[in-house]
């Protein structure tokens, strides 16, 4: 429906939900889930209707294994980017992510959609060079999070390089190691799917840095089904607006004209997001109830934990630190409304947006118009992000993980 506000002219229809949702479900998520389904099966996961299985340990206990259809289950929460496990440790349990081949394809049914929207927005439009000019940026920014993350997780605390070698393996699956870990935090928090197969909270600082900052930028590296496309537009559109500034060119994107009305939809959207998690990060920091669920942290990690919960809340992840006592009435409370402006304010705002492009005549890239097809743009687009996001973030990011970098070597 975005894509067709850039698509359509002179019309006041965007689409219809109704099919829009229907054609999604028969012609791509059902049949790609049923071959993923089978895929998973294939690699041993659980696809069964049977009740819980008691067994008894060789150090003579009792275990009680779940089973059910975890298969089915697995694969569309994936590729549907939604995250809600079969089972509570998600995707760490071995029933749901056996092995390293179902680790790579999991994560892989997270991105192929979302990734795909760049392909469709160049198809639907008549400018596929626009649609890899925004992949590429996409991934050159996904690169670089995971080689931070890596290089991150790759070393230990200061305090055990003696005695400890290969990399910070606390919290981590010994069947994933290092990569497989560092490669899910940065595809499932680039995407709106919170289904991590580490624990987060025991990430190095600058670790648990990257998957923040992804889920603070808006999901931009290809994203929810959609909501990351649309994110990354409209830093597009800012970097049109802001390079336009610079070299004195009109603002505008594949012939549509970026006017007044137009810079205060984006700036809204701009604005939204940041405001909504720093306001309710600040209202539990000086609050006693929100200080409450500090029960195993405080300082620096104890900030990052709640504001890692107010970053996922908002981008519709799902992924936690774990370490903070978030069910209570006031994290309940706050949390919704931070999924509330993550779900529906952001999506109205690019439905209205797509709607304003829809209504008018779209016009032939001006000689004064900054090009949006070349190598150029998609520096300017990538920097913009970054930039947009350092002065949204960068003092509360200083006050958590960044702090916390610093104190662990001192």
């Amino acid at each position: 429906a975005f894509i067709r506000g850039y698509a359509r002219e002179q019309t006041t229809r965007i689409g219809n939900f109704w099919a829009d949702l229907i054609r999604a479900i028969l012609w791509v998520l059902l049949p790609v889930s049923v071959v993923g389904s089978l895929f998973l099966i294939w690699q041993g996961v659980p696809m069964n209707f049977l009740p819980y299985s008691i067994v008894h340990t060789v150090e003579g206990g009792a275990q009680t294994i779940a089973q059910g259809p975890v298969a089915a289950l697995e694969f569309i929460k994936n590729l549907g980017t939604n995250g809600g496990g079969f089972f509570n440790a998600n995707g760490a349990h071995p029933f749901e992510n056996p092995t390293a081949l179902t680790n790579f394809i999991e994560l892989l049914a997270i991105v192929v959609i979302p990734a795909a929207f760049t392909h469709t927005f160049g198809r639907m439009t008549g400018r596929t060079r626009d649609g890899w000019v925004i992949f590429w940026t996409m991934t050159a920014l996904f690169v670089a999070g995971l080689l931070v993350c890596g290089w991150a997780e790759g070393r230990v605390h200061p305090s055990f390089a003696h005695e400890i070698s290969g990399g910070n393996m606390e919290g981590k699956e010994v069947r994933f190691g290092v990569g497989g870990s560092v490669l899910a935090a940065v595809v499932t928090s680039n995407g709106a799917t919170g289904s991590y197969n580490a624990m987060h909270d025991s990430f190095q600082p600058l670790g648990v840095l990257v998957p923040l900052l992804n889920m603070l930028l808006g999901e931009i590296v290809y994203g929810g089904l959609g909501s990351g496309f649309y994110s990354m537009i409209f830093v597009a559109l800012m970097a049109l607006f802001i390079g336009g500034l610079m070299v004195g060119r009109s603002p505008e994107h594949i012939g549509q004209r970026l006017g007044p009305p137009e810079m205060k939809i984006i700036v809204a959207y701009t604005l939204l997001g940041p405001s909504t998690v720093l306001l309710l990060t600040a209202l539990a920091v000086v609050t006693e109830a929100g200080r409450a669920g500090l029960t195993t942290n405080t300082g620096p990690h104890g900030f990052t934990e709640i504001f890692y919960a107010y970053a996922s809340a908002l981008a519709n992840n799902g992924q936690t630190m774990a370490g903070l006592s978030a069910n209570s009435v006031f994290y309940n409370l706050t949390t919704i409304i931070a999924m509330l402006v993550g779900r529906y304010g952001l999506a109205v705002l690019a439905l209205a947006l797509a709607g304003r492009f829809a209504a008018v005549s779209r016009r032939p890239p001006s000689p004064g118009s900054v090009p949006s097809d070349g190598v150029l743009f998609g520096v300017l687009l990538g920097a913009t992000a970054l930039l947009v996001g350092a002065m949204s973030f960068l003092p509360a990011l200083a006050l958590g993980p960044i702090l916390e970098h610093f104190c662990m070597r001192m």
